[in-house]
């Protein structure tokens, strides 16, 4: 969690940033034309060492950019903003809010090559709590962007932290990258692993030990 020192946002560029973890809309930045962008692609094949202008590649420029306005959509949409409509009624329910097997979809940031898994996330509330969808769309926007997973995890369990104040955020993700599976030492089927935790399951070694079973215990 953010100490008294860094707990004020830089907005800086159109960006949210707590404790270093940016966790708002994407930076704001002068964007290529799509002819520009559909130019790249065009590069990038005669890189590869094929032509351009044959008949199967030739439409291959537009259909990369089109899929690249869905791979990296989370840009445009602040997470912020996803969990901003919340219920202040939670009935006297006192224990944790867990989503588990968030299919998740992204991008290493290093290699722009994807990186597929699951996500699983807690969070023990105050007296607010927010839509389940809500949460899986977080985890949406922050995996439509080019990645690390590390970052990625801080990112979900911050945005949590900051907008539904609860004891505690918990946020594990597994992860099999392809950048690994592909090429360099071309390891497939390997899942990255890591973890961020907040308030009570930082604190407490129970708690969280609690969230990690329920993480991986699926229906055993």
């Amino acid at each position: 969690m953010a100490t008294k020192s860094d707990s004020r946002a830089d907005t800086r560029q159109g960006r949210k940033l707590y404790a270093g973890i940016e966790i708002g809309k994407g930076p704001q930045i002068t964007r290529p034309s799509r002819e520009e962008a559909e130019r790249a692609v065009r590069t990038l094949i005669a890189y590869a060492g094929d032509d351009p202008e044959r008949e199967g590649l030739r439409d291959t420029p537009k259909r990369v950019v089109g899929a690249y306005d869905e791979f990296f959509a989370g840009y445009k949409d602040d997470p912020i903003e996803v969990l901003s409509r919340t219920f202040d009624d939670v009935g006297g329910y006192d224990d944790i809010v867990m989503l588990r097997d968030i299919e998740l979809n992204s991008h290493c940031e290093h290699h722009m090559v994807p990186f597929i898994g699951k996500a699983h996330i807690a969070y023990f509330p105050t007296d607010r709590v927010v839509g389940l969808s809500k949460l899986a769309r977080v985890v949406e926007v922050f995996g439509r962007r080019l990645q690390t997973q590390e970052t990625m995890t801080a990112q979900i369990a911050e945005t949590i932290d900051r907008v539904l104040k609860p004891k505690g955020v918990a946020v594990m993700i597994e992860a099999v990258h392809q950048c690994m599976s592909m090429r360099g030492v071309r390891k497939p089927g390997v899942a990255t692993i890591t973890t961020q935790f907040t308030g009570v399951f930082k604190e407490d070694p129970t708690q969280q030990a609690r969230f990690m079973q329920l993480a991986i215990d699926r229906g055993r």
